[in-house]
């Protein structure tokens, strides 16, 4: 990341109507948030596939919550970190004009205060019902190995997007519309590689003229970087707070 990298970024962000973000499990990663997947692929000796998929539930639905609630546990040892607040920041200065949308499920920007948010993926906070199709925020607290709807008794899943499924219409299209309608786009944490979230930078620069600028802030070069103006890298809870504080009040 070049002092005149993070000035140009400031710049285009200084004259932006609208900005979009978009982060991965890199912001989280930072956080302590751990992936749960090893080197080779599984959990706990499980292909992920067999705790994240539909056919996975359907097989083992109490697999698949010993996964989740391991998950859950996790995150709440964890906290948001300069990152998060950082993106908090710019919502601050762009109100109802900023969206952060994001392909982590922890809750942590929610937690460090961001409200204009979009978990395409889902959450790992909330649960929906298999009977009475009832969404609800359950915490953090311990929800045991087959919880059921406190409502009708139903079975309760968590409320992610698993593999094979399609993502949520209702907050899937807000999305495309806030990358499609944004002057610059934020690329933060993630390697671009999950689709449909990755879709977003295409569908930024596709936009009428002026096509949004696309500023990538990752570790290092991702997918992301051939369609990016500017790569800033490093940890995102440096290079964000570097970058609010370049944006000036």
């Amino acid at each position: 990341m070049t002092d005149h990298d993070l000035t140009r970024a400031a710049d285009w962000l200084r004259l932006a109507d609208r900005v979009c973000v978009l982060t991965g499990a890199g912001v989280s990663a930072e956080s302590g948030v751990p992936t749960f997947r090893a080197a080779d692929g599984l959990w706990e000796g499980h292909a992920i596939e067999d705790v994240a998929s539909p056919g996975g539930w359907d097989r083992d639905p109490d697999l698949v919550w010993q996964f989740y609630n391991a998950r859950r546990e996790n995150v709440g040892t964890v906290r948001p970190n300069p990152g998060h607040h950082a993106l908090v920041e710019l919502e601050r200065r762009w109100g109802d004009r900023f969206t952060l949308v994001t392909q982590n499920v922890d809750g942590l920007h929610r937690d460090a205060g961001s409200r204009n948010l979009l978990e395409i993926h889902g959450s790992l906070r909330r649960t929906r019902c298999l009977g009475c199709r009832a969404v609800a925020d359950r915490g953090l607290d311990p929800l045991g190995p087959a919880p059921r709807c406190p409502d009708c008794g139903g079975r309760l899943r968590p409320d992610i997007v698993w593999f094979g499924e399609a993502l949520p219409e209702d907050v899937w299209e807000p999305a495309l519309e806030a990358a499609y309608g944004c002057d610059v786009l934020l690329v933060v944490g993630t390697s671009a590689v999950v689709h449909p979230a990755a879709s977003l930078i295409p569908v930024a620069k596709r936009r009428r003229h002026p096509a949004a600028k696309v500023v990538e802030v990752n570790l290092t070069e991702t997918e992301a970087s051939r369609l990016a103006d500017i790569g800033l890298y490093g940890p995102s809870g440096v290079v964000l707070p570097k970058l609010v504080e370049r944006l000036g009040s």
